[in-house]
């Protein structure tokens, strides 16, 4: 039982930290969803935070706390998904609760302006380094980059729904492997 509730505060606490960041949202907590989950703990493979990540961000809420509910749920079932999705919510909450009481007082103080432009530079640059860490993982094959490229094109440029494009690809996906698997060079 001990060591049940070791894991169980390994889990929150190490969610906790992570929360802390939540500046910039989800992606922004990539990098340190990475380097303690697969690092620091082993929690997961590169391969398998790479899946959270494709689940997370196509399933309703923000992809860092899917991500820490599916790893709590892959450590300890339902009471480890409930303890680490806590873990990462519980900061951010308090957060946001702090900043909504004192925001409208400060909102436009030119040191609050400043700071929170200061601020979403390095917001882009934590999502930035995130999306190469990921594509160097996730693309390994020409197929893959055309993939990748289709996808930005058609999100970014012709308005089309991420649900839509995230279905495609994997139906894609799926057609490329079967082709594979049949012996067919794609």
């Amino acid at each position: 039982m001990e060591k049940n509730k070791n894991i169980l505060w390994e889990l929150f606490s190490v969610f906790f930290r992570i929360g802390l960041f939540t500046i910039g949202g989800g992606y922004a907590m990539l990098p340190m969803l990475q380097r303690e989950v697969v690092e620091k703990y082993e929690w997961a493979t590169e391969g398998e935070i790479m899946d959270y990540y494709a689940i997370g961000q196509s399933t309703p809420g923000i992809i860092a706390i899917n991500t820490a509910t599916f790893i709590g749920f892959k450590r300890k079932g339902v009471l480890g998904g409930i303890i680490a999705t806590l873990g990462m919510v519980v900061p951010s909450w308090v957060i946001i609760i702090s900043i909504a009481a004192f925001f409208q007082q400060f909102s436009d103080n030119p040191w609050m302006k400043s700071a929170f432009s200061g601020i979403r530079v390095v917001v882009l640059v934590l999502i930035l380094n995130a999306v190469i860490k990921m594509g160097k993982k996730a693309i390994r094959n020409w197929m893959d980059m055309a993939i990748g490229i289709i996808a930005f094109i058609t999100v970014a440029f012709l308005s089309f729904s991420p649900i839509y494009i995230i279905i495609g690809a994997g139906t894609v996906g799926i057609l490329i492997n079967t082709l594979r698997m049949r012996g067919n060079q794609i």
